[in-house]
């Protein structure tokens, strides 16, 4: 199919060919916060602990980011549709092995490593199709805007969907519920065309997936083991450290040779791109450890049940779609990089404002304010970030740069889990509370730094519906 041909296709049947798109990033952001609140329930039924539950979270997340990069390049040889197909099918596969799991092992199998290899299948073909598919900038942009948005929805509304089901009926049924919508997503994936064939030729860097994956892998599970032992975080930290070293001055070495590696060099010398990286990365970030500190902290120390602590969190589901449904009046009035700014500055006031109510209300619904700035703040930065960094490079790139741009949020979301989590299980009580939320704080105003630095004015490859002007 070429380029022209699909330029020329009605837009019903581009938006019918974007809804099991924009389906699939949704299920797989909602799995990543759902379990949230089901802290309690699933602990119990499965003879665990807090911690247990935050590693089998953080696994799913951190499995993502390690194979994103490499589900990416494996969309070139077996096709794009064929990878995504798959993924689901891995990701339901999974979903009903965690349904009937008897104890966290399985769980771990079925939700941490089939989900999180399934979604790392489908994923980066999502982002794919959708360059490829969506051939006019603005049409383009619309496209990726409502992909980021299901995303966000699916991650800020995991809580409430999750509650509703466990409460009515019981945890086990919200993996039904995942294994449910992803038979629905294929049946809807019948009418997407590949608009590439596949390239049975093309080479895959084994040794680049194997040293990235271990890499990120190391690093997020010396997170992990901050409140066990210092000296395991310390060595887990630097051993990660060097693994992603040696990926690094391979990819490089493989370059020189004139070989392919899993990731190409050149990505990473596009200063735009980089910083617009950052920035996603601690959206999710904040988002998800923002998610699971608030769901424990309610469970565990409030006392709340699964439907009562999911209620709550329909404060920052509203505030994420509230955002959302501007998003592309917020795009014709101002920069990207001002929406941005102006997301991470929301964000950092709703931390203020459960920060400040720590102990000092009886009443949950006094999170309600804060979890609403936060949904505002992360749905106005979702799409202009995505926006920033795929418009950064050419046509033949985007297949690298999406599945670089997924890995790098999922690690965010790995890592918001991982360090607010930790911090907040090695003293479950408002004083953890506390901590947790003031590392997210620190990430937050961190973000707001980096996205100052981004460039003013129209970033190249974009529309001026996608950049208005300078900020």
């Amino acid at each position: 199919m070429s380029g022209s041909s699909v330029s020329q296709r009605p837009s019903s049947a581009l938006r019918r060919v974007l809804v099991p798109l924009a389906l699939a990033q949704f299920i797989c952001s909602f799995a990543g916060s759902n379990m949230n609140v089901m802290i309690n329930d699933m602990s119990e039924d499965l003879n665990t602990t807090v911690q247990g539950i935050q590693t089998a979270i953080t696994i799913f997340l951190l499995v993502m980011a390690a194979l994103m990069i490499p589900g990416g390049k494996l969309t070139d040889r077996y096709g794009r549709k064929r990878c995504l197909i798959v993924g689901l099918a891995v990701y339901g596969v999974g979903a009903l092995i965690s349904a009937v799991s008897p104890n966290l092992g399985v769980l771990i199998i079925g939700n941490s490593i089939l989900e999180g290899i399934g979604t790392a299948l489908l994923i980066p073909p999502v982002y794919i199709l959708t360059t490829l598919l969506f051939t006019e900038l603005t049409s383009r942009a619309r496209a990726f805007g409502a992909i980021s948005a299901m995303g966000g929805v699916g991650a800020a509304a995991g809580p409430l969907i999750g509650g509703l089901i466990t409460s009515a009926i019981s945890w086990r049924a919200a993996f039904v519920f995942q294994a449910l919508i992803i038979v629905l997503i294929i049946l809807l994936s019948r009418h997407i065309k590949d608009p590439l064939p596949p390239d049975p030729s093309s080479v895959f860097d084994t040794g680049g997936a194997v040293l990235s994956a271990v890499g990120l892998i190391l690093v997020v599970m010396g997170i992990l083991a901050a409140d066990n032992s210092t000296w395991l975080m310390i060595s887990l930290l630097v051993a990660g450290a060097l693994v992603l070293l040696w990926f690094f001055l391979s990819i490089r070495a493989k370059e020189r040779a004139g070989k392919e590696p899993l990731l190409s060099t050149s990505l990473f010398r596009n200063r735009t791109s980089n910083l617009g990286l950052v920035t996603q990365n601690i959206q999710w970030l904040v988002l998800m450890g923002t998610s699971f500190t608030v769901a424990a902290y309610l469970q565990v120390v409030r006392g709340y049940n699964a439907i009562e602590t999911g209620v709550i969190f329909t404060a920052a589901t509203a505030g994420l779609l509230l955002s959302s449904f501007g998003a592309e009046r917020f795009a014709k009035r101002r920069a990207q990089r001002t929406l941005i700014i102006l997301g991470f500055a929301f964000t950092a006031g709703g931390i203020a404002l459960l920060l400040a109510m720590v102990g000092n209300s009886s009443t949950p619904w006094a999170l309600a304010p804060g979890l609403f700035l936060i949904g505002f703040g992360i749905g106005v930065m979702l799409t202009p970030s995505v926006n920033i960094v795929q418009s950064s490079f050419s046509e033949d790139q985007q297949g690298e740069i999406s599945g670089l741009s997924r890995s790098v949020s999922n690690l965010g979301s790995s890592l918001g889990t991982a360090i607010a989590g930790t911090i907040l299980v090695a003293g479950l009580s408002h004083g953890g509370y506390a901590a947790a939320m003031a590392a997210l704080a620190v990430a937050g105003i961190i973000g707001l730094i980096v996205s100052v630095f981004l460039p003013r004015g129209r970033i190249p490859g974009t529309s001026a519906v996608d950049q208005p002007g300078a900020a």
